[in-house]
């Protein structure tokens, strides 16, 4: 389930939200071959193979567990979490003394902060996801052939999911509880900079599960193997049923390089906001505020902003102090260097910004002669994440939303909405920008596959 990123994209090498410890082997590493050990001489290969066959047969208590005995589960995970919010913000404060140390950015810390209102937070979210229909079981569509067979596709689990990730234990809750919910065990790789944090939740889950009667091995942790347990995870097919890394662009292309176990790739959000020659600039001005500024270090937070000539002489004196005022770091070809208020942090834009992920204070700012250039320019840089376009022009809005090839075109409204929660969709285990079985946020429904049941009455086939 693999979706390589286009080859006609730049090399330019993006900042990512990689997390430097936690950077996967490449290939011809030495931790990428034959039977990797840990420092104590552990047989990684064999500890990670036992936690899948551990995680596969538990997901079999899941087959015919009861939409109501998931969601006890969901609501005694949630009840736990709160419980030992001082156990996990004492990890978590660990974890981002570490992060300070070894000169994490800012965004990243807060990726990995946890408060007290955060856990509560995230509790509250497996709390929403109970409320939620259960996908599994789910007729997807269903027929009666001429011959009288009785068709139906059905939803059913994965299995068992892998996950690796970086620097955001709010994922570990966020991956346990959808994968309970749709019927899937878990085995997480949450990375060195939370490996505190995500060592106490994972315990906290498990230690609830158990309470209601349900395996703790249906959310386990490979953690403490390091990089070669997550090498190992991505060997482990027939194990390990689906793969999803969600991170920095490093850990995601070496996942889909080495991985033999499927992989549903998360994207990295290089992604842009369009204002139109026929935009409202009243109305696009907070849409650009808050897709860069509401927050950074997230992949759905603008990376890139394009403005038509025509409305530029209008637009960018208003748009370029507001975004000063907000701390953010413009870098902007000629026209907005021209346009720059005094005391703005200015940079000349280069090739490479334009295909960078910032995730900071920062934004690439152009200025377009027409809509087919601000398409051609994002079909060049984009990630495959979002696209925004400002506009009243309904044609604008259709070359936009047809032209354009993204897991999201979003229109007159922030980038910051592609989201699970935002759209509804409750907690979601990342932001597919594949074009294979998952698209966009992935949640429930997009952590099931299907069987087909057939019915007959003694048929044969002529």
């Amino acid at each position: 389930m693999t979706e390589t990123t286009a080859a006609d994209r730049p090399a330019a090498e993006p900042a990512t939200c990689a997390d430097p410890a936690n950077t996967l082997a490449e290939p011809g590493d030495g931790a990428a071959a034959g039977t990797a050990a840990a420092g104590d001489g552990t047989d990684v290969r064999a500890a990670v193979v036992a936690i899948a066959r551990a995680a596969k047969t538990a997901a079999r208590s899941l087959a015919t567990a009861t939409r109501a005995t998931k969601d006890a589960a969901l609501h005694a995970m949630a009840d736990a979490l709160v419980a030992n919010t001082g156990r996990i913000t004492a990890a978590n404060a660990v974890d981002l003394e570490r992060g300070r140390e070894r000169g994490m950015k800012d965004s990243l810390l807060d990726r990995l902060a946890l408060d007290d209102a955060r856990v509560a937070a995230i509790a509250d979210a497996l709390r929403e996801l109970a409320a939620l229909p259960d996908p599994v079981g789910e007729v997807v569509r269903g027929s009666t052939l001429p011959n009288g067979l009785r068709l139906r596709q059905v939803r059913v689990p994965m299995g068992v999911v892998g996950m690796i990730y970086e620097a955001r234990p709010n994922v570990t809750v966020d991956a346990a509880g959808l994968a309970l919910k749709s019927g899937n065990a878990v085995v997480l790789r949450g990375g060195t900079a939370a490996a505190g944090s995500n060592e106490v939740i994972v315990a906290v889950l498990g230690e609830a599960l158990a309470a209601r009667g349900l395996p703790a091995e249906l959310i386990q942790s490979v953690d403490a193997y390091g990089r070669a347990g997550a090498v190992e995870m991505m060997r482990a097919r027939g194990l390990i049923d689906v793969l999803v890394p969600r991170g920095g662009a490093d850990l995601i292309q070496t996942v889909v390089r080495e991985s033999v176990v499927p992989v549903i790739e998360t994207g990295v959000g290089n992604c842009h906001v369009y204002v139109d020659a026929a935009a409202d600039l009243a109305q696009a001005l907070p849409i650009v505020l808050n897709s860069k500024t509401q927050r950074t270090g997230v992949c759905n937070a603008a990376e890139t902003l394009l403005v038509h000539r025509d409305v530029a002489p209008a637009f960018l004196p208003t748009v370029l102090p507001a975004l000063g005022e907000r701390g953010v770091t413009v870098h902007g070809d000629d026209a907005v260097a021209a346009a720059a208020p005094a005391g703005l942090a200015f940079a000349p834009a280069t090739e490479a910004d334009w295909a960078t992920e910032y995730l900071s204070l920062d934004l690439a700012v152009r200025v377009v002669d027409s809509l087919d250039e601000a398409l051609e320019h994002i079909r060049r840089y984009s990630s495959g994440h979002t696209e925004v376009i400002c506009t009243r022009d309904t044609t604008a809005v259709r070359r936009f939303t047809t032209e354009l090839d993204s897991a999201a075109l979003i229109v007159n409204a922030s980038s910051r909405f592609t989201d699970g929660g935002q759209l509804g969709l409750g907690a979601e285990i990342g932001i597919s920008t594949q074009k294979l079985h998952a698209r966009g946020p992935m949640g429930l429904a997009e952590l099931t596959t299907t069987t087909w049941i057939v019915e007959g009455d003694g048929h044969i086939r002529e």
